[in-house]
Parts: C-alpha cells; structure tokens; sequence
C-alpha cells in the first residue's frame, strides 16, 4: 500500500522532501520508520539513536495529527495515510 512521507528541516535532508513509499499490508508507523532507517546510515542516524530506539527529538503526525512516542508501535498505516516528520521546533 502506498503512505505519502514528509520531512522537514533537516530530517529533510536525509530523508527526502515529500514522496510515497510502497509499505506492506497491515504496516505501522514503526514499520515506516524501520523502511526509511534501512534506506541510508544518513537516514538511520537521523532518525534513530545507536541502541536503535527512535530520537527523542523526531515529532510524528499521522494524517495532520500528532503521534505519541508510546502509539507509535500501534499506530496502523492505511493506503493513502500521510506521515509528516519535525525536527524539534522552537520560535522566539
């Protein structure tokens, strides 16, 4: 099934800009997340720490919504869903 990825601000220059990835039936946020760590050590750093837990800092949205750290394991993926990915975001 298809699920459009979305980075932004540096996670954007590991992982791509905006595109679709081919995810296996019955695949979840972590699934994605495994998918684009595999693609290139750039990728994997930028999304994992080295023990392989996801950073810390990495903000998920899944169809315009957040994701909690603790979902992202349950969290089912459709056809067409949409997952955004943040770097921290601060303003002043």
């Amino acid at each position: 099934m298809n699920v459009r990825v979305r980075a932004f601000a540096q996670l954007r220059e590991a992982l791509g800009a905006d595109r679709t990835m081919d995810v296996p039936a019955g695949a979840t946020m972590s699934t994605l997340l495994a998918l684009l760590g595999a693609e290139s050590v750039q990728a994997k750093e930028a999304l994992f720490e080295e023990n392989g837990d996801l950073k810390g800092h990495v903000i998920l949205m899944k169809n315009g919504r957040r994701v909690p750290r603790s979902e992202v394991g349950a969290t089912a993926l459709g056809e067409g869903d949409e997952v955004a990915l943040f770097p921290p975001v601060a303003g002043g």
